[in-house]
Parts: structure tokens; C-alpha cells; sequence
């Protein structure tokens, strides 16, 4: 079996070094080969740019596996969360691969959203901050990218509740915002709203990794500073070390899972 850890994509090569140092973590940790692969992307950028070792997208690498011999793969979703509308479409493209390839079988493992994890991380995230910049109950946002996908928004929303809950009254007010998307409060708008303009304000990044939107000068950074409020960014939920333990965790548990199955459906 392949076991891939699989992300988004992107452009910035920053974000492809973060999704294979993960994959490589969850080796080490699992004592299985976890390999890289973006949906999309990232095999625009330049090897230079990746260590002389181009990025592999999903069509490329599950093709250039079949043809191996290799037939299962086994996912680990470096997604917030893989429901919704990202889920679904990685899920289309991979039963075109089937369909095309034959004699193909595709499983995943659960992600972050289905643990306490990205709610154990966010709040780490934020205290870091506060402590580092010595905020008195600060307001904070936890922002997310946005899109179509009302699943994805009502996670955003839950996770905001999970974070104020743990963190009480050693902050202020504790609101969701999505950098862009159908699903309001847009960050722009909440950094401008009363109680958040002109205050210093902990911006809480349900990101997983560095790249166009949440990395140094991206749009995030550059919604911050056009809003004139002091906010104060937080590090990524993908750079977090409980975000490797959880992965593992679940890979651990998948592969457990299918050698048991695998044992069953052995005549005795």
C-alpha cells in the first residue's frame, strides 16, 4: 500500500517544504513511508526552488505509482478540514483516476477536524502570542481562508467556540472571520467592527501552511495592515507539533484497522 500525506497545493515552495516535512515526520513516527503529494500546483514550481526534487501532484504520482505495480493508496488529509467542497471535488479526481486506470483502490485516514487537535493548537497559538506581546485581554479573531462550502464555515464557527471556551476570560471577545468567501464576518470587516479598531488584536490563522494567503507579506498580512488595527499573527496550525501527533495517530490507527481486516478475510 501507498500512504501519501496530501495537501491543497501552492505556488510558494514554502508550503510544499512544510508538507514534506510533515510527511516526513509521520514516517518517522508510523515507521511507514509516508510520501508528499499536492491535489494541485505545486508541480509548477521550480525543482530549484524544492531541492532539486520536483513536487508531486496527485494524477503524476498515483499514475507513476500504478504503473509500479502499486494499486492501494492510502491518504492522510493535510486539510483544516477534507469535508466540504475540497473534499469532495479530491474525491471526483481520484474515482477519474480509477476509472481510468482500473484495478485502483483509494482509502483516507481522519484529519484534524475530526479530533480536538486544531481547537488544542488554535488556543496554543493564541497564548503564545499573548504571552510573547504581553496582551491584556485581547480580542481575537480566528480566521480561515473562506470559500463556497457551508461545512467548512460551520467548522470554522465551532472551532472559534471550542477556542473561547478554553481560553475564557484570559482574552477578550473570541470571533470567527474568513479572509474571503460567501460566509461572513470577512476579516476586514471584523478588524474595523467596534471592540477590534484601533485595539491590539490576536489574529488567530487557521492556516496550515505558509504560501499566498497566510504566509510573510500574503493577504492576510496585507488585510492586517490596510485595517490599521495592531494585530498580532499567530504561527500556523500545520507547524505545530500536535498536528504531526495527530496525523500519526490516525495513520497508525487506519493501518491497524486494515492489517485486522485483512487478517479476517484469511481462511482458516
Amino acid at each position: 500500500m501507498i500512504v501519501a500525506l496530501i495537501d491543497n497545493g501552492s505556488l510558494e515552495p514554502a508550503a510544499h517544504h512544510n508538507l514534506r516535512r510533515v510527511a516526513a515526520a509521520l514516517s518517522d513516527r508510523t515507521a511507514t513511508l509516508v510520501h508528499a503529494v499536492s491535489w494541485k500546483h505545486s508541480d509548477r514550481i521550480a525543482p530549484a526552488d524544492l531541492g532539486g526534487t520536483p513536487a508531486w501532484t496527485l494524477g503524476s504520482f498515483v499514475r507513476a505509482m500504478h504503473a509500479l505495480g502499486q494499486h492501494e493508496f492510502l491518504f492522510v488529509p493535510f486539510f483544516i478540514s477534507a469535508q466540504g467542497a475540497i473534499g469532495s471535488a479530491l474525491r471526483h479526481d481520484l474515482e477519474k483516476l480509477q476509472a481510468e486506470l482500473g484495478g485502483m483502490s483509494f482509502d483516507f485516514t481522519t484529519g484534524l477536524a475530526s479530533r480536538t487537535a486544531l481547537a488544542e493548537i488554535v488556543t496554543a497559538r493564541i497564548q503564545e502570542v499573548q504571552v510573547a506581546r504581553a496582551l491584556v485581554r485581547p480580542p481575537v479573531v480566528v480566521v480561515d481562508h473562506g470559500g463556497p462550502s457551508l461545512a467548512s464555515a460551520n467548522l470554522r464557527d465551532q472551532l472559534t467556540e471550542m477556542v473561547r471556551t478554553r481560553l475564557g476570560d484570559r482574552v477578550g471577545s473570541v470571533v470567527a472571520a474568513s479572509m474571503e468567501g460567501e460566509h461572513p464576518p470577512h476579516l476586514a470587516d471584523q478588524l474595523r467592527a467596534p471592540g477590534f479598531a484601533g485595539r491590539d488584536v490576536i489574529v488567530a490563522l487557521l492556516f496550515l501552511s505558509p504560501g499566498r494567503h497566510a504566509g510573510s507579506g500574503g493577504d492576510i498580512a496585507q488585510i492586517c495592515a490596510a485595517s490599521g488595527t495592531r494585530c498580532h499573527l499567530t504561527d500556523l496550525v500545520g507547524t505545530h507539533p500536535l498536528a504531526v501527533e495527530t496525523l500519526a495517530a490516525a495513520l497508525r490507527e487506519k493501518l491497524s484497522a486494515i492489517h485486522a481486516s485483512s487478517l479476517a478475510s484469511v481462511p482458516a
